[in-house]
């Protein structure tokens, strides 16, 4: 059968790619192998094996996009797959299959944070990975409407749903114990430009309510960090892939900032945005802990980003790219529901 790599160069992309190898296997038509790189390898290693499956190659540790370019075109001279499957921004993985003419499929293709700045290079390296991608693997119908708007062939581009859905469903389903609380968990991930007002109210929510747990998302490793997702209260980040995940595990999310990169989650319902001052996201915050309804309210629509079959599309889509079976129907647009 077709050799297909699933490139993880982060944890995040790891949990993504997971379940859509699960899904290779399940139908038959494809063989696919687990690369685990970027600068740490072996906890994309881990985050693979907590699926059932370890990565079938290890790339050496780097954090330069040169030298992964190269460690990915050397094992590709010598074992050159039918496909690549990469995950939003990438970009490595993409060029150098680019160059060696492997087809790309881009999963989580189209996300926009609207942001150009030269700072943010995760946004200028999807634009770029959208560029020289095969299939474009859109997860919202807004992405599929960015990757259109900027003149992709419409043919090229298809809604799949994203895979932290099915990902937190096969961890689930592995049996992996969920946490037990007793007390309300505010989980915390967000960047250096929202780190002091969030610092400051978290010290200000705890010396008011002892009674709240604040803890931080970033040191957690998966599958831990879906197992205390799902048992959080609420999640404060500027981070889309942790707000993806929180949605996908059921717990509304604030987003301090002006929600760039959560457009669909805001539309939905499940997030919502608040100044990034100290005061302004206290207030938010005891207006979901003094009103559980308030809160359930937010995730009622669900998560925006999948319906859970998001793996056995892009399973099929690249089995059909290469020749074995039809392309799968897209995943069908669903109303979105908003809250007051």
């Amino acid at each position: 059968m077709p050799e297909v790599h699933l490139v993880g160069g982060t944890c995040a992309e790891a949990l993504r790619l997971a379940p859509v190898a699960a899904a290779m296997r399940a139908q038959g038509r494809l063989t696919p192998v687990l690369l685990a790189g970027g600068a740490d390898p072996a906890a994309v290693a881990r985050t693979f094996a907590a699926f059932g499956r370890p990565a079938d190659v290890a790339l050496p540790a780097t954090d330069s996009r040169a030298a992964a370019v190269r460690r990915l075109d050397q094992l590709w001279a010598v074992r050159t797959p039918s496909a690549v499957l990469v995950r939003g921004d990438n970009l490595a993985a993409g060029l150098a299959a680019y160059w060696r003419r492997i087809p790309i499929m881009h999963l989580d293709a189209g996300r926009r944070s609207g942001s150009l700045r030269s700072d943010d290079r995760a946004e200028a390296d999807r634009r770029l990975l959208t560029q020289v991608a095969t299939v474009h693997l859109a997860a919202t119908p807004q992405a599929a409407m960015n990757l259109l708007d900027e003149r992709v062939v419409a043919g090229d581009v298809l809604l799949t749903g994203g895979t932290a859905v099915d990902a937190t469903a096969a961890l689930a389903a592995r049996g992996t114990t969920p946490v037990s609380r007793t007390n309300p968990l505010v989980l915390v991930g967000v960047g250096a430009a929202a780190d002091d007002a969030v610092g400051t109210a978290m010290r200000r929510l705890t010396a008011e309510r002892p009674e709240v747990d604040v803890a931080a998302a970033a040191p957690l490793p998966y599958p831990d960090r879906t197992r205390v997702l799902s048992a959080a209260y609420l999640v404060l980040t500027d981070d889309p892939d942790l707000a993806e995940e929180a949605l996908a595990a059921g717990t509304p999310v604030l987003v301090p900032g002006d929600g760039g990169g959560h457009a669909e989650a805001l539309h939905a319902g499940g997030a919502r945005t608040v100044e990034p001052v100290a005061e302004a996201i206290l207030a938010a915050i005891r207006s979901l802990l003094e009103s559980r309804l308030r809160r359930d309210v937010m995730v009622t629509a669900g998560s925006p980003y999948g319906d859970g079959l998001a793996a056995g599309r892009i399973a099929q889509a690249t089995a059909a790219l290469l020749g074995h079976g039809q392309f799968p129907e897209p995943m069908p647009a669903r109303p979105l529901i908003t809250t007051p």
